[in-house]
């Protein structure tokens, strides 16, 4: 796997980077672990200094850092600058409040014993991320991690190698010791033995069902504790009842946020046939209205995807959903545009039989579904491989959490797309993985709930 630089916009290569040996790999898990040991026994203080600078750095250089997510991948440059914010908050929410998180607990046990739990760090944690958020993904793992007093290596997208690069020279500028953070440009195929390494004590992938079903099996061999957060098909429902406008604004932010390249995407919507053709026409207007062009130019609303292959992917998923019965409302294919560019599209009619009725579709495409009651919208909703998130639009909000809690996913909001924050737990079930991120059930994943007694 080569780690390339190449421009979405012009699918023009502007840099490469030269993968890892097996060597150089040791060499640094050799590094990381020596610097482990050493980093456990820091105070919360030191470790706060280093998150509190991190976020400093990001904040005086967000222009910069910001750049590099658009070249790379293509992100709308306002979007990326969002996520620089974004990354900078969730660094200083740990530094505020891990120690409070990992605090010792005080049991109780019913012989009157001294009793508590100890939050101690495991170790060297293997994190497996993805392009579509190159910075945000890395502090999810990297704050959590580090503030317990484990040490990561980090296998980034090979398409956002600068981004990677960047962001491990943000953590030694911040003052993270070498080895804390570890940047590693290795062929996926190296991951497995990378698991197998006893020092490694614990895996986080975010990526495909692919990738983590390959990530979580080979950690599963090494008995090593492993987090996934995988795909989704997240549900947006729309009631009789719901603020039409204000919906069609959320759909198309919850739908078109980085070009639609998001797990919680808002992807499957679900409307009642009462309000449904007004509500599709309030939705094409919308996607008329988007302008395609360079994602650095702020005007631009519609940016290109990720590569090349990544529109391909969706033209063609598209494609097939059209041969199989699916009706296009609007777009539907390429456009004849130079660089990694996919029309808008509705597409309505999707059957069962339609191989797109169960697929997750990573990018600016919506599958409209109408539905007769809140039954039917529960049914539909809950019928996918996927639980990641999900949304629910309606004025009556005692109505929205009954819904809320039949859907079968890990994360529900009403009146608003699934999204994230530092203090909300993140994560989901079934295909779209297991274990959380952020919050306080984020940085306890990858700790050793050590009990005390005392007779």
């Amino acid at each position: 796997m080569a780690y390339k630089t190449v421009n979405p916009f012009t699918n023009k290569e502007i840099k490469s980077y030269v993968s890892l040996t097996e060597r150089e790999v040791a060499e640094k898990i050799d590094q990381a672990e020596v610097c482990f040991e050493k980093w456990r026994k820091t105070d919360f203080a030191t470790r706060r200094a280093v998150m509190k600078k991190a976020a400093s750095i990001l904040r005086e250089k967000k222009g910069e850092f910001a750049r590099l997510v658009t070249l790379e991948m293509g992100k709308l440059i306002s979007e990326a600058e969002g996520e620089v914010d974004v990354t900078a908050e969730i660094f200083d929410y740990y530094a505020e409040n891990a120690e409070k998180f990992l605090a010792a607990e005080v049991l109780k046990p019913k012989d009157g014993k001294q009793a508590w739990i100890e939050n101690e760090p495991l170790g060297i944690i293997l994190c497996v991320e993805p392009w579509n958020f190159p910075y945000y993904q890395l502090v999810r793992v990297v704050a959590t991690n580090l503030m317990v007093g484990n040490v990561v290596l980090v296998k980034h997208a090979s398409i956002v190698p600068q981004c990677a690069e960047a962001f491990e020279k943000l953590m030694l500028n911040a003052g993270a010791p070498e080895g804390a953070y570890t940047n590693l440009y290795v062929d996926s195929s190296h991951i497995g033995k990378i698991i197998e390494d006893s020092r490694i004590r614990g895996v986080a992938v975010t990526g495909s069902e692919k990738a983590g079903s390959s990530v979580a099996s080979k950690a599963g061999e090494s008995l090593k504790k492993s987090t996934m957060e995988l795909g989704g098909s997240d549900a947006f429902i729309v009631l009789e009842d719901a603020d039409l406008d204000q919906t069609c604004m959320w759909g198309m932010w919850g739908r078109m946020n980085n070009t639609g390249q998001c797990c919680v995407a808002s992807k499957r919507f679900i409307v009642m046939d009462s309000i449904a053709d007004q509500f599709l026409n309030k939705l094409v207007e919308k996607f008329s209205s988007l302008k395609m062009g360079d994602p650095m130019d702020r005007s631009t609303t519609l940016g290109p995807l990720s590569s090349e292959s990544a529109a391909k992917d969706i033209a063609e998923l598209t494609k097939k959903a059209i041969e199989h019965g699916a009706n296009v409302v609007i777009g539907g294919k390429r456009p004849e545009h130079p660089g990694a560019f996919m029309e808008a599209t509705i597409l309505t009619n999707i059957t069962k039989e339609n191989p797109a009725y169960y697929r997750e579709f990573f990018g600016p495409v919506i599958l409209f579904f109408r539905v007769p009651d809140e039954e039917a919208a529960i049914k539909l909703a809950n019928d996918s491989p996927f639980g990641l998130g999900g949304s629910i639009y309606t004025k009556d909000i005692e109505r929205a959490k009954k819904i809320a809690k039949q859907i079968d996913t890990g994360m529900v909001f009403i009146n608003k797309p699934t999204w994230t924050a530092p203090d909300l737990p993140f994560g989901g079930t079934k295909h779209s993985g297991y274990g959380r991120e952020l919050a306080k059930e984020g940085i306890l994943e990858f700790v050793n709930r050590k009990l005390i007694y005392v007779n």
